[in-house]
């Protein structure tokens, strides 16, 4: 799961229209949304149709940032699949083909890249840069991007005017008084007005179980019978609840750095062990960057580092930098650091070079550049997607006292993230549209064997979450990357892992028990 932002911007909401490709859809209601049977009959009628049309595969539009051969197309689906011939959104999609003979081809192999809110439409790319760990796999399969509903070019939402959305300063998520939580609160709260405002008409239907119907239909519009499927970080959620909804229609799944999908978890629960584990992680950097304190300057033990960015969050309260970079925006930016390991060396350069005298490299990390109109709308269109989907998925605390009383206690011992990652979320305890009851992921008859990758200190979705999933699908391998905390571990240098995931992806096979590899490299400054 990606934290894109903290809510604190003071901007006023804007009440608007739909965004372009959206078709007004009926509002929800609690008896429309929960009806299994014709859901069900809703999305294989969806398929078949889709199935019959196939996708019209044209060059992709120049303003996507997708170069050739890549081609792009569309799938049409149901807005609410109990009403299936009610209004329709169009699904954008892309694809490449498969580099190897024809003898060699295995379908299409679909990707999802997390958020919720994420766009996969990049995975293609892989093929066009020839990135090494996808080379073999290429030969088999078209990797086949997406959009799920809600993102990017497919039927976007939006809740908020994208200049307000990324403005800073924005408040300092730590509060020192009630008042800082009522105005938080106030905030949220606006936050979840403006999405019913600008996005009510299709806001009930953008959630994790449309999700996955969706990429059913996108599976029958390529002409697969199966799906073969990559999901990653909130990818393996909506992969999980794909394969409890589809069993028999999964050939091949690889779900990394994985979602705990225990409904009583999903998504309140799930949220605060995020708060322990980013702490977790953040020692682990820091520690890292005391052991190379003769490049970076910070302190030579992790207590020192740590100390340096107590110093500096205080100093941004005080003077945000730049006039632009207060706490909230160092979070932001600090965080990319617990989550992948390919920013330890970037975060930390950028931080000693504000030690040593340079702010410049920090402002220009940290602060949202105005300008930059096209990024601020993605993701500003990204985190409206992933409070949706989050907020409609389950049930969350409406009582202010829990939140209250559970983010304190948090905030105690894992202080770095727990109050931001508390006001992202809190727009859910005032959300306006019916909750989902959350999907019982389980093992249907006709599941194959699943593969499960998961890195041992992962932050965004903790190691328990990748067990949960494992017990749940039975006959699923996992493979651990051990003393290893990089998210999204499919990507990463690994020999170990990545033989493996190709193994799987080429030719079915899992070892006959789980596997612990060594960690990957660790970065060097």
């Amino acid at each position: 799961m990606r934290r894109t932002a903290v809510l604190g911007s003071a901007g006023t909401l804007i009440a608007g229209t739909l965004m372009a490709g959206v078709l007004a859809a009926p509002t929800a209601t609690a008896d429309s949304r929960h009806r299994p049977d014709s859901e069900a009959r809703g999305v294989a009628l969806a398929a078949e149709r889709a199935a019959q049309q196939g996708i019209d595969w044209q060059d992709c539009p120049a303003d996507w940032g997708l170069e050739k051969p890549i081609t792009c197309g569309w799938v049409t689906v149901p807005v609410d699949y109990s009403r299936p011939n009610g209004k329709q959104i169009k699904i954008a999609v892309d694809r490449i083909g498969a580099t190897g003979t024809p003898a060699e081809r295995q379908g299409a192999l679909l990707y999802n890249p997390g958020g919720p809110g994420g766009s996969g439409l990049r995975f293609p790319r892989r093929v066009t840069t020839k990135a090494p760990i996808w080379v073999n796999t290429a030969k088999a399969y078209d990797f086949v991007g997406f959009d799920p509903r809600g993102v990017g070019h497919s039927a976007p939402i939006s809740c908020v005017d994208p200049a307000e959305f990324v403005k800073g300063p924005k408040l300092d998520p730590v509060p020192d008084s009630e008042a800082d939580k009522r105005a938080q609160r106030k905030l949220a709260a606006e936050y979840a007005e403006g999405c019913a405002e600008k996005s009510g008409d299709i806001l009930p239907y953008i959630n994790t179980l449309n999700t996955a119907r969706d990429l059913d239909v996108i599976r029958a519009a390529l002409g697969e019978k199966k799906l073969n499927f990559v999901g990653v970080s909130y990818g393996t959620y909506l992969g999980a609840v794909y394969g409890t909804l589809f069993p028999t229609h999964v050939r091949r799944m690889v779900l990394d750095s994985v979602v705990n999908p225990s409904t009583r978890k999903i998504w309140y629960e799930v949220n605060l062990d995020q708060d322990i584990a980013f702490e977790g992680r953040l020692k682990d950097w820091m520690t890292w960057v005391a052991r190379h304190d003769a490049t970076f300057h910070l302190g030579d033990t992790y207590t020192e580092v740590r100390q340096q960015w107590e110093t500096l969050r205080a100093d941004a309260k005080k003077n945000p930098l730049g006039g632009k970079v207060g706490p909230a925006e160092l979070i932001g930016f600090f965080q990319n650091a617990p989550y992948y390991d390919s920013m330890w060396v970037p975060v930390a350069k950028a931080w000693s070079a504000y030690a040593a005298g340079d702010p410049q490299p920090l402002i220009d990390s940290a602060a949202s550049d105005p300008t930059d109109t096209a990024g601020n709308a993605a993701s500003e269109n990204g985190n409206a997607v992933y409070t949706a989907v989050e907020c409609a998925d389950a049930p969350w605390p409406t009582s202010w006292r829990k939140w209250d009383r559970d983010n304190s206690r948090l905030h105690e011992r894992y202080p770095f993230m727990t109050w931001s990652n508390a006001w992202m979320n809190l727009p859910c305890a005032t959300w306006s549209t019916p909750r989902q009851r959350p999907t019982e992921v389980r093992t249907g008859k006709g599941l194959p064997p699943v593969l499960i990758t998961q890195a041992e200190r992962d932050a965004a979705t903790p190691y328990a979450g990748a067990l949960e999933l494992h017990k749940r699908f039975k006959g699923s391998r996992l493979i651990t990357e051990k003393d290893a905390g990089s998210h999204g571990i499919t990507n990463l240098t690994n020999p170990c892992l990545n033989t493996r995931v190709e193994a799987y992806l080429l030719t079915g096979k899992l070892d006959s028990k789980d596997v612990t590899c060594a960690p990957h490299a660790t970065p060097q400054p």
